[in-house]
């Protein structure tokens, strides 16, 4: 016996009522990242080996008669880019495995899991070690680390294109990659001089005081056109969550999916790691801070994992300077004293 009319309009206009209310709650949250950004922007500005006050540096970014000149300089000529290359960089690794993860349907998968931040490592150390190869010696290095880790998606690329080539699959050959890298990297510091380990050493901690305003705008552009690229694509990869059969019945073409995605994850990811070195966990805690806060659906799951990755990396940096006054540590260190123990807490909880 079906109920009456009336009856089926109210249960349904009372799920729609929940659900909008359940998508304000979530939007709430992507401002609430949104906020962090914004907070830890101003904070990673201030702090430094000459610390700013916070109302000095409000008033030099709003560009106020009243705000001191010796702090514009500092502020537009040396930390507003690193500071903003923090957050671009962060947006783009946090992005860049959230829909690795997504598309592997796997929670240890990052862009660092699967060998591209090994390649680039070992790229930017054949240019190091080796020479600049004709470059000019300020661009050599991030071309170098962004031909490798490109090469490297290539091989994911292939593996990804075969059929009856499994998601699974997939991580294993990317794990292999990233053994397989590190591998070589060591043989180069091995054989190197001295004072050339001790240059690769550096990159690979990854720093963003090699950040201008010129990398910044490579940096962010890539990344805005890739994360609007692939939110063309939130309604498929938010089914694709279902499972690759039930997915695959909805009519979405899993293969081009899969190597669309990991193609523009591949060069958001290499133009943020060549530019700033390896800076790892932020692929992997980031889009498990996002999910944890907002589900699976990919209309709020990546502008979060977007936000919570940038707030991430910003609040790194702001850390890397105030951990020793006076002192600047490369932020790469910081993010795995963090990003360390949340991994083994996925192990422990995910299983």
């Amino acid at each position: 016996m079906t109920p009456p009319a009336s009856a089926a309009d109210a249960t349904v206009a009372d799920i729609v009522k929940k659900q909008r209310a359940l998508e304000r709650k979530r939007w709430l949250v992507v401002l609430f990242f949104l906020a962090v950004c914004l907070v830890s922007l101003v904070f990673d500005i201030a702090t430094g080996p000459s610390l700013l006050p916070v109302g000095e540096v409000v008033k030099a970014l709003l560009n106020l008669e009243s705000a001191d000149e010796m702090s514009k300089v500092i502020v537009y000529g040396l930390r507003l880019p690193m500071a903003l290359m923090a957050l671009v960089v962060g947006a783009a690794l946090g992005v860049g495995g959230a829909e690795i993860q997504t598309l592997l349907n796997n929670p240890m998968a990052s862009p660092y899991t699967l060998g591209l931040a090994a390649a680039a490592g070992l790229g930017a150390s054949l240019v190091i070690a080796f020479g600049s190869f004709g470059l000019p010696a300020a661009a050599a290095v991030p071309v170098g680390a962004f031909v490798m880790t490109m090469l490297a998606s290539a091989v994911l690329f292939l593996f990804a294109s075969a059929r009856r080539f499994s998601s699974a699959m997939l991580v294993l050959v990317g794990i292999a990659l990233l053994f397989l890298f590190q591998s070589a990297l060591s043989l180069i510091q091995f054989v190197a001089a001295p004072e050339i380990s001790q240059q690769i050493l550096f990159w690979l901690f990854g720093s963003l005081t090699k950040a201008t305003w010129e990398n910044l705008a490579v940096t962010a552009a890539v990344t805005a056109v890739c994360a609007a690229l692939l939110a063309k694509d939130v309604w498929k990869l938010t089914a694709l969550r279902l499972g690759e059969e039930r997915a695959a019945g909805l009519g979405i073409n899993l293969q081009r999916l899969r190597i669309q995605t990991l193609v523009l994850v591949a060069v958001m990811t290499a133009t943020a790691i060549s530019f700033v070195g390896i800076i790892g966990f932020i692929g992997l805690v980031a889009p498990h801070v996002a999910r944890l806060l907002l589900g699976e659906d990919q209309r709020f799951f990546l502008p979060g994992a977007m936000l919570a990755g940038a707030a991430f990396l910003s609040v790194a940096s702001v850390l890397s300077k105030v951990v020793v006054p006076g002192a600047l540590f490369p932020v790469g260190i910081i993010t795995s004293f963090v990003g360390v123990p949340f991994f083994f807490w996925i192990v422990l909880t995910k299983r």
